[in-house]
């Protein structure tokens, strides 16, 4: 197989944005907290465009719980979907967060469990808070996918295309910058379609069910050009990824709420 001279150079970012003292502060920690403050000014912005009876405070509260949530959920879900033996070898490791390893499916599962405490403080339905929550994710989805290019992690596979890159910890060979590919379906198209859909009333779960068909299509697809994780390899097939098997059930859950969604509205309208 012959490839292509590379067109694009992989930046050679420094992982570390700067140092205070001792402590050194990590591009991917602030990508986070660029998420989470783009969250909080959508959320404020959303709040003024439907309103919704959504206070500051609880706009604030929400992005907290949906921070922890997101950030606890992340770390052990990629424990156990994907390193499980290794931080069993090693504990210590599952607080080295700046070294990477975070599992998007971990982290909903985290913000879903958060938003089932949250919701009751606040009187509002569980999908009253998810279907508002949605469209405020995909940023902070986009700045998580260009934490992992700056790392260097997460590349895909070799390929000749004339964008391809040699990553310093992927071998000679150029390969997909899948984390770009991410962050512009994960972050910038999808954030595009949900505020979009979101800017009219829709019916209750329609929002967040269309955020997990979504996700998960988008997701599924660039599995297809990511390397999958060495320590996991492809599950079946010559091509299953560990991705595609989480994001299978996020592509069957989505659109079934969207029909059940859209299914009760037309009910409620015959009644």
């Amino acid at each position: 197989m012959v490839y292509f001279r590379v067109m694009l150079t992989y930046p050679q970012i420094d992982p570390i944005a700067f140092k205070l003292g001792p402590l050194k502060v990590h591009w991917y920690g602030i990508m986070y907290l660029i998420g989470f403050g783009a969250a909080w000014w959508l959320g404020r912005q959303r709040a003024n465009q439907l309103d919704s009876g959504w206070t500051e405070q609880q706009i604030s509260d929400l992005i907290f719980y949906g921070a922890l949530g997101a950030v606890l959920g992340g770390r052990i879900g990629y424990v156990f979907f994907y390193d499980f033996p290794a931080y069993v070898a090693e504990p210590l490791r599952i607080f080295k967060v700046w070294e990477g390893g975070m599992s998007f499916h971990g982290g909903l599962i985290g913000v879903l469990a958060a938003m089932t405490l949250y919701r009751r403080h606040i009187n509002k339905t569980f999908f009253e808070v998810t279907d508002f929550l949605a469209p405020l994710v995909p940023l902070g989805l986009g700045a998580g996918r260009i934490g992992n290019f700056i790392n260097g992690e997460l590349w895909g596979r070799i390929s000749d295309l004339p964008w391809a890159m040699v990553f310093p910890s992927g071998g000679p060979l150029p390969r997909h910058p899948s984390q770009l590919y991410e962050a512009a379906l994960e972050g910038l198209v999808l954030f595009s379609i949900l505020w979009w859909y979101s800017r009219k009333p829709r019916p209750r779960m329609a929002v967040s069910g269309l955020f997990l068909l979504c996700y998960g299509l988008f997701r599924f697809t660039v599995e297809f050009v990511r390397q999958p994780d060495a320590q996991l390899g492809y599950l079946a097939f010559g091509w299953l990824t560990m991705g595609q098997v989480l994001s299978t059930p996020l592509i069957l859950i989505g659109g079934t709420m969207l029909w059940w969604a859209y299914r009760k509205q037309m009910q409620g309208r015959r009644a």
